[in-house]
Order: structure tokens, then C-alpha cells, then sequence
């Protein structure tokens, strides 16, 4: 099934619209504003992710995104795509397999893999990536509003 359309227009899919195999894709970058809201909004002041001085020390040799930062952009994409307004994220399970550094664009893509009608549940494999490389691999479940 091809890629929904990557306009910045709000989508919404009733549960009954889905089918396994959709999917949607909507690119960010980690910006250091982004990232300055982030520490602001969480108290995570770790100097990592803004003392480039204390960065380069780490393993990434730079300053880096939080890992949960780039985890929230894939819930954008389920919340203003597909299925979009109304669902209710249940369930994420991530692997953080990259580091994602200020300036990045990360491109988020959900693939629709299995359908629950009893429960009303939609589940997807979510990745953020960088160019060809995941940075961040995993699934989440929705609950999905019907049509009636």
C-alpha cells in the first residue's frame, strides 16, 4: 500500500478505514531550540545534549538529542496521520540504535502490521532514521476511535 500524502493537513482514519499495510512518513529536525524546550519542559539538564566542551568527552565525541526527543516525533506522525485525531497511543516499544545530533533530520515512518477489531487497536513497526539509518526501531499500539 503506497504512503499516505506528507502534507502538513491533518488526516484522520476511523478504525474501520484501516488496513494492514498503510503507512506514513514526516521528517524533523533536531534543532537546539527543540532540544533547549526539551531540558526545559523534562529538568534533564545532562551538559550532553548542550555542552558541546562536555560532549565532546562522551562516546559521540558531540552534542546530542535526547533519545526520548526523537522518540516523540514518531508520536506525530500516528497523531496527525494515521490514523490521526482521536487515537489514543497504549503501547511503545523502542530500540535506540544511533545517536541523533542538533541539526539532523530525522525522517519518522510507521507501517501499519497488525489489526486487533475486538479492542479497536491498531498496531505499526515505528522507525526514525537518519538518511539509510535507524536510529530508532520499534512498534507502537492505538486505539483507534470507529466510525460509530
Amino acid at each position: 500500500m503506497a504512503d499516505l500524502p506528507q502534507s502538513s493537513a491533518q488526516t484522520t482514519f476511523a478504525y474501520e478505514d484501516l488496513a494492514i499495510g498503510m503507512s506514513a512518513t514526516l521528517a524533523k529536525a533536531a534543532s537546539e531550540e527543540d532540544i533547549a524546550k526539551y531540558a526545559e519542559i523534562s529538568g534533564d539538564n545532562n551538559p550532553k545534549h548542550f555542552e558541546e566542551a562536555f560532549a565532546a568527552r562522551t562516546m559521540f565525541k558531540t552534542s546530542i538529542a535526547y533519545g526520548f526527543l526523537s522518540a516523540g516525533y514518531i508520536s506525530v506522525v500516528p497523531g496527525t496521520k494515521l490514523p490521526g485525531a482521536g487515537a489514543i497511543y497504549m503501547e511503545q516499544n523502542l530500540k535506540f540504535k544511533a545517536p541523533v545530533r542538533i541539526g539532523d533530520m530525522v525522517t519518522e515512518h510507521v507501517e501499519m502490521t497488525a489489526l486487533n477489531p475486538e479492542k479497536k487497536l491498531a498496531i505499526f513497526h515505528a522507525q526514525c532514521l537518519i538518511r539509510d539509518v535507524v536510529v530508532i526501531d520499534g512498534e507502537v499500539t492505538l486505539m483507534v476511535p470507529g466510525h460509530s
